[in-house]
């Protein structure tokens, strides 16, 4: 019999796209570390032409930035974070009603990276709310292990290489160091 245990906090990282982020992001960054904290690193503005869906509602040409988070989360948090990041959204929406930011949050862990979403797929967990759980990456033998569903911009060495070093600032947090899962004992 498994017993229930607190699988230990998570960091936050937040993936903001927008084809206005020098415009929004004196106004945005502030509401952003109003909901998750101070910063603890940030990607550079990073091109986001894997797809065109989110072209007619945000423009072009899209960019990325990808954050990581100070002030770890429990896990059990994702469903909060996205219901924050759609209010946020709707926030600072066009009065068209169509978004200027998308902003997708996730909880960034030694083994994994999952993000919230509010759309349903197979491989997706309900958690509450109308929000989805999507294991985006699992991380095996020094690397990403891509899965069948993974993003396509997630799949590219330079995403994987930013949470990479997301990943590596999470295992130095004090909540953290020293708790590397350990084998299952025979």
């Amino acid at each position: 019999m498994s017993l229930p245990a607190d699988p230990g906090p998570a960091m936050v990282v937040l993936s903001v796209l927008s084809a206005r982020m020098d415009a929004l992001w004196p106004e945005l960054l502030p509401r952003i570390t109003a909901l998750f904290g101070p910063v603890r690193r940030m990607s550079e503005k990073l091109p986001f032409d894997f797809t065109s869906y989110y072209d007619a509602e945000l423009g072009t040409p899209i960019v990325r930035r990808l954050m990581g988070f100070s002030r770890l989360a429990s896990q059990d948090a994702l469903a909060d974070m996205k219901l924050a990041t759609n209010a946020l959204e709707n926030a600072l929406a066009r009065p068209d009603g169509r978004r200027t930011v998308n902003l997708d949050p996730g909880l960034l862990t030694q083994e994994r990276l999952v993000l919230a979403t509010g759309k349903n797929f197979g491989h997706r967990i309900y958690l509450r709310d109308g929000i989805f759980a999507d294991l985006t990456l699992v991380f095996r033998k020094g690397g990403w292990q891509i899965l069948p569903w993974t993003f396509p911009d997630y799949r590219t060495p330079t995403l994987q290489a930013e949470l990479t070093a997301l990943r590596g600032l999470f295992r130095q947090c004090p909540e953290i160091a020293g708790t590397a899962p350990q084998p299952p004992s025979t």
